[in-house]
């Protein structure tokens, strides 16, 4: 009986060691989409949510633009004399004031410093996007990096298990005199180095996987895989001229507001050519006796359209204008740029595709037809091992052009669609 308790609380064990192992595997395969990945990187990267708390920050400041200076109270004497000195009647003691002081502000002056403190937040917003499109192109270029690398592995290991036949068949022919010892060792020697490639290559897809994680605000050792299955297409705006990009270019809209802001800004400094105003009260309580209370009400404006005082206002609302003028020139020239480079990019992907086209469909396939050729020769006696090695690493020098042109066809998508924030 004890016996049988034991080996069902082994059978037990064994079964949740197994569970675990699994449960292990099935996340350490978790796949992601692109989509997935770009999702993560919106809702939890931290340099996206930062904008967010600086957009409250200046929504908060609009919340008060209205508030008034606070109000000044003072107390102390008046009209009292030194002491020492004599006083010939009781009226000449003086008094004790107390004085309150409130400068209010002109309407219209609050009223131009809400608008330009509320179009701060909407700045930060295009800056907001603008950082989002970097992540979003960041995230592209690993996520393609990581479809590249995968393939790379794959071709590596195939070409790897060839060498590995080549090596063994030339093992087994050297006693028979049916081939020669540094044929071995040249195989030996392309064998460890595609050992080699591999290990490159797996490092590479670690430290890429390690740099999604990050963007993503996960833990750097966080195990996911691609999908493999995604197909990466070029597909060209139709409509691509300055008044897109003007549209979609989260940089130009930044540059937008910053100009409306700017309008903004010298509405509100035109508006110191109005007055502001301001009231005094003053209350005296007479140290004599028989003398009465006496108090002081003034009211107060000022004159900024006095000489003196208007070139200060007058300066800086010249200056701001010339300052928006230079922001839309610079504007027109980003547009004007931005257009033709993207433009180029157009002309350089329909061209690196009609190249990749070739590599996928004629040359790889033509170069595996000499490799397996070569190698049915070599396997029937009828070519040696260096035939074999040759077709093997023209094949391998192929494969590495196809796939560099690869990851430099998918960059270009990536600024591509960087430039127009697809």
């Amino acid at each position: 009986m004890e016996s049988w308790r034991c080996m069902m609380s082994n059978k037990r064990i064994i079964l949740f060691l197994f569970l675990l192992i699994c449960t292990r595997q099935v996340y350490g395969q978790q796949v992601l989409t692109l989509e997935q990945v770009l999702q993560e990187i919106k809702s939890n990267n931290p340099s996206l949510k930062a904008f967010d708390s600086k957009m409250k920050s200046q929504d908060a400041k609009v919340e008060g633009s209205g508030a008034w200076m606070a109000p000044m109270v003072g107390v102390g004497t008046f009209m009292t004399p030194y002491p020492g000195v004599k006083v010939m009647d009781e009226a000449d003691k003086g008094a004790w004031m107390i004085s309150a002081e409130q400068d209010i502000p002109n309407p219209a002056k609050l009223k131009a410093k809400a608008r330009y403190l509320g179009a701060q937040s909407q700045i930060t917003s295009a800056e907001q996007s603008v950082q989002a499109n970097q992540l979003k192109a960041r995230a592209k270029e690993l996520y393609f990096g990581l479809l590249v690398a995968n393939k790379t592995i794959v071709y590596q290991k195939e070409n790897r298990a060839i060498m590995q036949t080549m090596k063994k068949i030339a093992e087994i022919r050297y006693p028979y005199n049916q081939g020669s010892l540094n044929q071995v060792f040249k195989a030996e020697g392309r064998l460890y180095e595609s050992e080699n490639m591999i290990l490159m290559t797996e490092s590479e897809i670690r430290s890429k996987k390690m740099a999604i994680n990050t963007l993503m605000f996960r833990p750097v050792s966080t195990p996911f895989e691609v999908d493999t299955a995604y197909r990466i297409s070029f597909n060209p705006t139709a409509q691509l001229d300055t008044s897109y990009l003007a549209e979609k270019r989260s940089d130009i809209r930044q540059m937008d507001r910053s100009i409306d802001a700017m309008g903004l800004n010298i509405k509100q400094m035109k508006q110191e050519a109005k007055p502001d105003f301001r009231i005094r009260f003053e209350h005296m309580a007479n140290r004599a006796a028989m003398m009465p209370n006496q108090y002081t009400l003034m009211g107060m404006i000022s004159i900024p359209i006095a000489p003196w005082s208007s070139k200060m206002y007058k300066s800086e609302v010249k200056s701001m204008n010339f300052e928006r003028d230079a922001m839309r020139q610079q504007k027109e020239v980003m547009l004007s740029d931005m257009l033709g480079m993207t433009k180029a990019m157009e002309n350089d992907l329909i061209n690196m595709e009609k190249q990749l086209s070739n590599y996928e469909n004629k040359i790889l396939p033509a170069l595996t037809k000499n490799m397996k050729v070569s190698m049915l020769a070599y396997q029937e006696n009828k070519a040696d091992l260096n035939v074999v090695i040759d077709s093997w690493e023209s094949l391998n020098m192929s494969q590495v052009n196809y796939l560099e042109q690869s990851k430099k066809f998918y960059q270009m998508i990536v600024d591509y669609e960087k430039n127009i924030e697809r």
